[in-house]
């Protein structure tokens, strides 16, 4: 038979163009020869691979496999495939990504970049969606992002509800939107209530970091915080232990709080209280609104929600 005729039948384009009988010959040597269509031809030829890039800052983090896990779970069931690259440095850019696999990509999903990878990922003039970055400077097609604002606002009401008054941050020491927002809510927060202050250190997002970082900024002069506001679960763990190097109890002594809800959140002991952050859901969403910008629809909107998980590492402050 021609090629002709088999693509029709096997394409389910042949009636009115090739018998019954043809269409049923073709259909019983396809199933005897155990043949497949080969997609990855039939999408080159209409222009599509139906394959997505993730960039991410880093695969050895809990969270960002969980957001690889929602992406490619929605991926899944719409015939997508997901190829997960890492930003070698953690944050961006990551190293030209796209020169090999521009061909190769209908569009981009990009978690938590610093702002010049952006400039990298459009000038490909591949579709793209920005997970936890500025709305406002977004040069995605489409920005998903955790209300991240509300989890520290419901950190800062839950301490001061206690009674804490003097707080110490610990900041992740990563230019990056996400972690100027914590910085920003939380100041906001604790200006508006009367005799409390903040003092500010900064730590890589690692364990040994936050001990460091913790453990000086707790043995400083002045009066000692009674809280710890960390911007990251490794960054609470890191706290504990600086706390404990100084003889001072959890939450006896010293409140901690965290933000993602990791397993390491009930690893350690007194279980952390912090905000939940769904991973999964994150990515589930970004490859939703890729998805929409591909179709030319417009994106589910609004930012997705966190909430306080509050555990035994907050207490009210112990006697000064």
């Amino acid at each position: 038979m021609s090629q002709a005729a088999v693509s029709l039948v096997l394409g389910d384009k042949w009636r009115g163009r090739v018998s019954e009988a043809t269409a049923q010959r073709v259909r019983e040597a396809a199933r005897d020869l155990g043949y497949r269509p080969n997609l990855a031809a039939r999408n080159l030829r209409l222009g599509r691979t139906r394959t997505v890039l993730l960039v991410v800052p880093a695969l050895t983090t809990e969270f960002f496999a969980g957001v690889y896990t929602g992406a490619t779970r929605v991926a899944a069931e719409h015939g997508f495939g997901v190829v997960l690259y890492p930003s070698p440095e953690g944050i961006g850019p990551a190293r030209d990504p796209f020169a090999s696999a521009q061909a190769a990509l209908d569009g981009v999903i990009a978690s938590s970049m610093a702002a010049d990878a952006l400039t990298a990922i459009r000038g490909e003039a591949l579709p793209l969606v920005m997970l936890d970055s500025d709305p406002a400077g977004s040069l995605g097609a489409a920005t998903v992002n955790l209300d991240i604002a509300d989890g520290v606002r419901q950190v800062a009401e839950h301490l001061l509800s206690l009674g804490h008054r003097r707080f110490l941050h610990l900041a992740a020491d990563v230019p990056s939107w996400t972690f100027e927002v914590r910085a920003r809510e939380l100041a906001a927060r604790l200006a508006g209530v009367p005799g409390t202050s903040v003092r500010t250190a900064r730590s890589p997002i690692s364990i040994e970091g936050a001990v460091a970082a913790a453990e000086t900024a707790l043995s400083g002069p002045g009066p000692r915080p009674t809280a710890v506001v960390c911007d990251d679960d490794q960054l609470a763990a890191g706290t504990y232990k600086a706390a404990r190097r100084l003889g001072l109890r959890v939450p006896d002594d010293l409140s901690v709080t965290g933000l993602d809800d990791l397993a390491l959140a009930t690893a350690i002991d007194p279980e952390l209280t912090t905000v939940r952050l769904d991973a999964e859901l994150f990515g589930e969403r970004g490859m939703a609104a890729l998805l929409a910008v591909l179709q030319g629809r417009e994106p589910e909107d609004g930012d997705i929600p966190v909430r306080l998980v509050v555990r035994g590492s907050t207490a009210p402050p112990g006697p000064r």
